[in-house]
């Protein structure tokens, strides 16, 4: 009789669990297509971030520029196509978020500790940076299409730019967000060929120079620092990933990772696109006084820059939901599992319109663009996108010692520590450096 009792439990927590997985927004929709995982992951990796890469490059000069934007393209598509290989590396299971990877390669308890803090960093911190980017693209188009107007505060651009994510945020899951991603995916590369196109049209400035900015040594040292962490911020996409390819359907003979794979090499072409030419043109032109935010250096042809800050908007619009979702994933799942309620419709109105709330609220006391990214770059972005991929691939696969396979992510693990420790660095000193001058709610 009891093992009868205990059998039928047990189907009801499978049923239970089931129930919820197909509710929850990252497991309740797996019919997406490939271009769906291109423009996705267009969205979550061309951030804000691209438009400090010029800046980026003032602080690191022409030859360890070139060399860190082109072996963070390398390391980061390498270990995105690990994660890509790792979805479902266990026959039958499919790992549909990054700490599940991490319990599998960890442990249970430790695996969470492991990725999830590192997780919502990069995931919280995304959101708030682009909600300090919304809000200054949306005054900097103010202030140019209309310059004798009275002047307003950033706080309530921040505002005006959060309040669309109250609206935004309900929709349940990634393939329902999927019109916003691509519109926010088109914009990124329109906005990236204005920056660089709009910035080649002025041609080199004159008196134009290429030395560190910062007189003293420690300056350009802390400036440095900075500048790896903001690249480390533009190769961001690593943290959604897993979550992006548990929307696409799988089957024995057509696995998720052969879709998932052509549509991360289409946005690492996208993003090499709006990258590359960016970063050269943009220092090449202004060198070292170049803004941490080329849109703001380039004050003409005044309808263009406006145009671009515009895209800007519609696209950070987009990445703030990709990077919201799995932060929702992780709220709701807490919420029906370990405090027991209910489902549905209401439970997703306050949870979500809270976190809004919540980052919203920070974008406003602490809207230091370049700081933040720096800071948050080497922190946390580093990590989930250079090496906790190879880790775990070290630890899942074992690969031979001194194989390819191993010196690589050897390499790859020594150069993000580095990145890891020495970024925040820089973007702590920046963000103090800003706070000093800095007013609340100004």
């Amino acid at each position: 009789m009891g093992s009868i009792e205990g059998e039928n439990n047990k189907s009801l927590e499978i049923e239970r669990e089931k129930k919820l997985e197909d509710w929850l927004p990252i497991t309740s929709s797996r019919n997406a297509k490939w271009w769906y995982s291109a423009f996705h992951n267009v969205t979550a990796m061309v951030g804000a971030g691209v438009l400090s890469l010029p800046y980026a490059m003032a602080q690191l000069g022409w030859g360890p520029g070139v060399t860190v934007l082109i072996l963070s393209w390398i390391i980061t598509l390498y270990t995105l196509w690990q994660m890509v290989e790792m979805h479902e590396m266990v026959p039958g299971k499919r790992f549909d978020r990054y700490h599940e990877l991490g319990q599998h390669a960890f442990g249970e308890k430790l695996g969470l500790w492991i990725v999830v803090p590192q997780q919502l960093i990069v995931e919280v911190g995304s959101n708030i940076v682009y909600m300090v980017t919304g809000g200054k693209s949306l005054k900097k188009f103010h202030d140019l299409v209309c310059p004798d107007c009275k002047n307003i505060k950033l706080t309530y651009f921040i505002m005006i730019f959060g309040s669309c994510h109250f609206v935004l945020s309900q929709l349940p899951n990634f393939n329902s967000i999927s019109g916003v991603s691509l519109a926010a995916a088109v914009m990124s590369l329109s906005y990236s060929t204005i920056a660089w196109v709009a910035s080649s049209a002025k041609g080199k400035q004159t008196g134009v120079s290429y030395s560190y900015k910062d007189t003293a040594t420690s300056g350009t040292i802390f400036n440095f620092f900075n500048a790896l962490g903001d690249v480390a911020f533009a190769y961001a996409g690593h943290s959604v990933v897993l979550e992006i390819q548990a929307t696409i359907p799988s089957t024995r003979e057509n696995p998720s990772k052969k879709p998932m794979w052509k549509g991360v090499v289409v946005a690492y072409i996208v993003v090499a696109i709006c990258y590359f030419p960016v970063a050269l043109a943009g220092y090449w032109i202004f060198g070292n006084s170049v803004e941490d935010n080329i849109l703001v250096t380039l004050e003409k042809p005044r309808w263009i820059v406006a145009t671009a800050n515009l895209m800007v908007v519609v696209h950070v619009i987009g990445s703030y939901q990709i990077f919201a979702m799995p932060v929702f994933d992780m709220i709701e799942t807490v919420l029906v599992k370990k405090f027991r309620l209910p489902p549905g419709l209401t439970l997703r109105l306050i949870a979500r319109t809270a976190y809004v709330a919540l980052t919203m609220s920070i974008a406003i006391c602490i809207p230091f663009f370049g700081g933040l990214l720096g800071f948050f770059g080497g922190f946390a972005f580093a990590p989930t996108t250079y090496f906790l991929p190879c880790i775990i691939w070290l630890a899942i696969k074992k690969p031979r010692r001194f194989s390819l396979s191993w010196l690589i992510n050897w390499s790859c693990i020594i150069l993000g520590a580095l990145l890891t420790v020495l970024a925040p660095i820089g973007g702590l000193r920046s963000i103090i450096k800003s706070a000093s001058t800095y007013e609340f709610f100004s």
